[in-house]
């Protein structure tokens, strides 16, 4: 499970609507009834017709139809989060979100009546545990746990819930923990939805404390990680001194070591059965459902738990900040700064008008931090962002400095901006701009299932009437320029500003490993709750599959164009896409970037953004390895104008000495702080220099020479040209085929004759001959690993057992490699192995299995890992699950929207003339484990296999390592090329 940071586009959506006239609030609900027994609230003019129904046992629901796809997306929201944790058992909210995957005396017990005992005992010696502070003594009560659980572990069976979620077809299975909540997340078949049901009103009557002390170890591993984020150190930082007495300061989420030490599964008990109760737990649902048949069923399953009253949350008084407040921290990762200001509540008053002062500091296009400090590049990666919680909120501002920059000059930056606010130095039509922009996100929110049940479970959290969202912009209507002015000029005042410098970290710490026996993880037994639940038959659902040929197009003017209506709004995605890239030119990626600082012959920088801010649009420009990749959005009401401004900015970029030279310096920055970052160096420099060698696409980059020594001339010269190359149109929007086509084939300005694209910068993956470690130091308390090997070049006939030996082997949380691995071993947090697919005919596939752990563990981790990799167990009962989990996604699974032309593009990159996925429903059933059996051993076992690892030189164990390779240390310098 992972602890979530809610996106920005998230938190601006929580917002309280002002109800100054409640007979007009009133008059925009209706309410109706189904039969005698449900009743719903609905809001007029809601885009979503989303359903509110409240059961009798005072569970919220939240229900909304969208068939765009026959799939639900699941939201199971409780109202407590980190801030609900006891003073002295923090952490425990996140834990118990772990505990809730372990099952009940009926999911993945075996025999239950033998199991609880011994998981009482367990209990009883944490408990003692806990209390004891001789060395010695908790030493010896900590073998006493791992023996009991080594015995309980035999009665029942690990990860059963997630089998069985898996099995009925059911993606992205997780959960997180906030502040101010606790959230389960499934994303399922519309045909399993009274399966589903039925398995999580079971999870939620109780809570087993089962596989505690293996599972702890995994918290303990996510621990480690924070320690090794400096972004999470500096975060919990600003939280602590803006927050000193409320819990968002007081505690993490994650919990102190000293706590995870010493847990109470007393404590975790009592939390859950205080706060786990249906009046303070949502059901949020979101797509291809029948709402009078689906309330139901919530009810059938749900509504036989029991209300219990519940304490109001006693809120801790916070006081303003009565001056500004410094700090540092110290860590390997690149110099930035975080400042924070002290908001209200998310549901005040006054919110509206802050988030659109946030609007005016920063939109990515127009804002004063946009305008006066990222485009002129006085520093780098500025920004600014609102966190707004039940309590209290937060104001955030952050930017990395240039190089040579002093942090306190990047903080003075910032501040002259919110002068400028506090001064009314804005332009008034940016309110309205602003709002249109936040109208267009809020459309795109809507056009997924996601985003519909977010909104739900955002809205049940902060108690936020369903009307005040609906009415979300017509309140943002009502700010006016003095509003903004005045709420700067109240809550701006005094801040904490967290510098983060590069240095070892004074407080540096590690939770330090426990001896675990390996336990038994049982998968091949199952618990009657199981058995039952998998003969349980739901309606079948018909495949469906793209015809290319159905595909709207055609050749304009020497360039492919393809067609795809949006129907859900009046938003469209227009794409130009080149298939070369820095293999092919280095410098084509710094032209491509050098567009963003450009202004016209008829518009400055600032003029043509603000030109866009107000059309609504936006453009984005990147190159990749093989690729230019160009996307302009917006309303389809401003496409005319929008492509006409866009064609203008590629036909007649106007140069720009200052603004070449300050990019230069800002990506020689870049570079520099690349090499600061763990897992660029990981997964880009390590990787590349593992499977491509010394000279590879990653570092295939100028030499600092040749980057100073680029003219604006030839900058220019190369943003002119890319469009004379062959290349692909992508429509995705509300206007038909002939309609749009005529108006590309007008403003899409092309030279008569298109080049052909270039044939160089190909890097060819090498063959692993003598296996290698690599390895590259820096200052964690983790060490993270990759293992890799190359196997045959693209190969679409096992394309369908490649699929059913990766969810088997190394998917999710019920594959083989994160059940021996994680559970039963305890030896890594994250742990996974994909036999991957290249994206390009030409290109192999590469079997890549990963581990994140202690540097301590890593000895028997690699051993493990390698075990797993040539001595595959097998399970009968496992692999049956998977290829009926493979079948269940399959089946429901649509591909639409703009996905659909990009689909059809990656099929052409292979070779591909049909959508490959029929191949493999066709042929999954068919397999038998003995044929997984053989893949296994022709195609991974025994290969030899190259190693890259990042750690400290200080921790990793380089005997062990000489084990799998001749050592070789990478130093930065060969993994960047600079």
């Amino acid at each position: 499970m992972k602890k979530i940071v809610f996106s920005a586009m998230v938190a601006l959506s929580l917002l309280g609507c002002d109800k100054k006239q409640d007979s007009t609030v009133k008059s925009k609900y209706e309410v109706k009834q189904i039969g005698e027994k449900y009743k719903y609230e609905i809001v007029q003019g809601d885009a979503t017709n989303t359903r509110m129904y409240k059961l009798e046992n005072g569970l919220t629901v939240y229900l909304s139809v969208y068939k765009d796809a026959p799939r639900i997306q699941t939201y199971i929201p409780i109202r407590a989060g980190s801030k609900n944790d006891p003073a002295d058992a923090t952490g425990l909210a996140h834990y118990l979100e772990h505990l809730m995957f372990k099952g009940t005396s009926k999911i993945g017990a075996l025999d239950w009546e033998k199991e609880k005992p011994l998981l009482d005992e367990i209990e009883a010696l944490y408990e003692k545990y806990r209390a004891t502070t001789d060395a010695a003594e908790r030493k010896a009560i900590y073998k006493q746990i791992d023996e009991v659980s080594g015995r309980a572990a035999k009665f029942a069976t690990a990860n059963e819930y997630d089998k069985m979620v898996s099995n009925i077809g059911a993606k992205g299975t997780n959960a997180f923990t906030s502040f101010d909540q606790t959230a389960y997340v499934n994303d399922i078949p519309s045909n399993q939805l009274e399966k589903w049901l039925e398995l999580e009103a079971e999870r939620f009557q109780e809570i087993v404390p089962r596989l505690f002390h293996t599972e702890l170890e995994a918290v303990y591993e996510e621990k480690n990680r924070s320690l090794d984020n400096d972004g999470s150190k500096v975060f919990e930082k600003v939280f602590e001194l803006t927050f000193p007495k409320h819990q968002y300061g007081t505690q993490t989420t994650i919990g102190t070591i000293d706590h995870l030490k010493n847990p109470s599964i007393v404590k975790i008990k009592e939390y859950f059965y205080k706060n786990y109760v249906p009046n303070n737990m949502a059901i949020c649902l979101a797509g291809d459902l029948d709402p009078d048949k689906t309330i139901e069923l919530i009810d059938k399953y749900f509504g036989k738990m029991e209300y219990k009253a519940m304490e109001p949350f006693n809120i801790v008084k916070e006081e303003p900040l009565k001056e500004n407040i410094e700090a540092t921290v110290y860590g390997p990762d690149a110099e930035n700064l975080m400042m924070a200001f002290k908001l209200p509540n998310k549901l005040d008053k006054e919110v509206p008008a802050l988030q659109l002062l946030n609007q005016m500091l920063y939109n990515g296009q127009a804002g004063l931090i946009d305008v006066n400090i990222n485009q002129k590049q006085k520093a780098l990666d500025a920004y600014s962002f609102q966190y707004l919680l039940n309590d209290y909120s937060i104001h955030l501002l952050m930017a990395t400095a240039r190089e040579g920059q002093e942090l306190s000059e990047v903080k003075d930056l910032l501040l002259e901006q919110l002068d400028s606010i506090k001064a009314g130095n804005f332009n008034e039509w940016m309110l309205a701009a602003a709002i249109n922009n936040l109208k267009i996100a809020q459309m795109r929110s809507m056009e997924s299932n996601r985003g519909r049940a977010g909104a739900m479970m955002d809205a049940f959290i902060s108690h936020q009437d369903w009307l005040d969202r609906v009415c979300y912009l017509d309140n943002l209507s009502n700010v006016t320029k003095q509003d903004v002015i005045d709420v700067a000029n109240k809550y701006f005042k005094n801040y904490v500003c967290v510098y983060k410098k590069i240095g070892e970290d004074p407080n540096k710490l590690q939770v330090e490993k426990p001896q675990i026996t390996k336990i038994e993880v049982n998968r091949d037994s199952t618990s009657v709750f199981y058995k039952s639940f998998m003969t349980k038959e739901a309606a079948p659902v018909a495949p469906q599959f793209l015809d290319y040929t159905q595909i709207d197009k055609n050749v304009i003017n020497g360039y492919n164009f393809m067609h795809k209506t949006n129907a859900d709004n009046e938003i469209f995605d227009l794409y130009y896409l080149v298939d070369m890239g820095k293999n092919n030119n280095p410098k084509l990626a710094l032209a491509i970037n050098y567009l963003e600082y450009l202004g016209t012959n008829k518009y400055s920088l600032e003029e043509l953004n603000k030109e866009f801010y107000k059309l609504g649009s936006k453009y984005y420009v990147y190159t990749s390895e093989d690729q230019v990749y160009v996307r302009l959005t917006g309303l389809q009401s401003s496409f005319d104008k929008s492509i006409e401004l866009f064609e203008h900015l590629l036909a007649e970029p106007k140069g720009d000495e200052e603004a070449l030279q300050n990019m230069i310096a800002g990506e020689m920055k870049y570079r520099s702080d690349a090499k600061l970052d763990k897992q660029n160096i990981l997964y880009s420099g390590l990787y590349n220099y593992a499977m491509y060698g010394e000279k590879n696409p990653f570092n295939n980059v100028l030499t600092d020479e040749q980057l100073k020594s680029i003219t604006v001339e030839e900058m220019i010269a190369l943003i002119k040209s890319v469009m004379s190359f062959e290349h692909n149109v992508l429509y995705y929007g509300p206007s038909e085929m002939n309609e749009i086509e005529a108006k590309i084939k007008e403003k899409h300005s092309v030279p008569a004759q298109l080049k052909p694209l270039p044939t160089t910068g190909n890097f060819v993956q090498k063959d692993v001959t003598q296996p290698t470690v690599y390895w590259t130091n820096y200052d964690m308390v983790q060490a993270e690993m990759l293992i890799l090997s190359k196997t045959e070049q693209f190969n679409v006939a096992k394309l369908p057992i490649i699929n059913l030996y990766n969810d088997y082997f190394g998917g999710g949380m019920g594959s083989i490699v994160f059940q021996e691995m994680r559970e039963a071993k305890a030896l890594a947090y994250s742990v996974w192995s994909r036999y991957g697919n290249p994206r390009k005919k030409e290109e192999s596939h590469i079997i890549m299995s990963y581990i994140g752990t202690q540097s301590d563990k890593l000895p028997e981790a690699i051993t493990g890992m390698y075990d797993l990799l040539d001595n595959m167990p097998e399970s009968e009962l496992a692999f049956q699950n998977s290829k009926t989990a493979i079948k269940n996604k399959i089946e429901t699974e649509r591909i639409t929207k703009s996905a659909v032309l990009f689909n059809y593009l990656a099929a052409q990159k292979l070779g591909l003339d049909y959508d490959v996925r029929k191949d493999v429903y066709a042929k999954v059933d068919g397999f038998t484990l003995e044929e997984i059996r053989n893949f296994q051993q022709e195609m991974v076992k025994g290969r030899t296999r190259n190693i890259a690892v990042i750690g400290s030189k200080d921790k990793l164990d380089f005997k062990t390592l000489s084990k799998y390779g001749v050592i070789k240390e990478v130093s930065l310098e060969q993994l960047f090329g600079y």
